[in-house]
């Protein structure tokens, strides 16, 4: 028989719970720092965040992407992509995508729904594209287009500049957050919904 919970467990467990998963703000605050971090930091879960839009047939369609920048003033996260990938298809159609990210060692999920707009030779991709590592610009002169069916893999690219043309940055902007902190003391979930230039409606949810 499994042994009653003791007040001085109870008291120990409550110890482990970090300050800002029993405040609203406090919770919003974490979120977006741990987006920021992921823009600096590799190792991040936040660095990779996945990324779900809805294809032409309504099915889901989602990948893993890096996060280069975050804007927590507008809540405006942008994403590199090829101009001539799927998802661009998808975006066009519906220019709405779900963000997912999971960080395993903190035991968090976040999740988001945002509008999507998508730059290409604009000034917002000019300056993400000079910004950018020279081995990442080869990646986006790849021939044939990426998704295209092929009978071996081809060879890679090696004009760094040739990729400017296919280059587009992607730009989430989300209206919704939710956040979810697993715990074997009681999980906890929160709801934040924004509107127009309103302060979001904080509320929690039942896990």
């Amino acid at each position: 028989m499994k042994e009653p919970v003791s007040v001085a467990d109870a008291t120990d467990l409550s110890r482990l719970i970090p300050a800002h998963t029993s405040n609203l703000d406090d919770v919003l605050a974490e979120a977006f720092r741990l987006f920021a971090r992921g823009v600096a930091d590799r190792r991040s879960a936040f660095r990779t965040p996945a990324i779900a839009t809805v294809g032409p047939d309504n099915t889901p369609h989602v990948r893993t992407m890096v996060l280069r920048q975050f804007d927590p003033t507008t809540r405006r996260l942008l994403l590199h992509t090829d101009l001539r990938a799927d998802k661009l298809t998808d975006i066009a159609n519906v220019p709405r995508a779900a963000v997912h990210v999971y960080d395993a060692r903190a035991a968090l999920q976040v999740r988001l729904s945002a509008q999507v707009q998508v730059h290409t030779g604009d000034p917002v991709a000019q300056a993400a594209w000079a910004n950018g590592a020279p081995a990442s610009h080869v990646c986006y002169a790849i021939e044939p287009p990426p998704g295209t069916e092929v009978q071996a893999p081809p060879p890679a690219a090696t004009d760094q500049n040739a990729g400017f043309t296919n280059f587009a940055v992607l730009a989430l902007t989300f209206n919704t957050l939710e956040w979810l902190w697993l715990y074997h003391g009681g999980h906890r979930r929160a709801r934040f919904v924004w509107t127009a230039n309103a302060p979001p409606r904080a509320t929690w949810l039942v896990p």
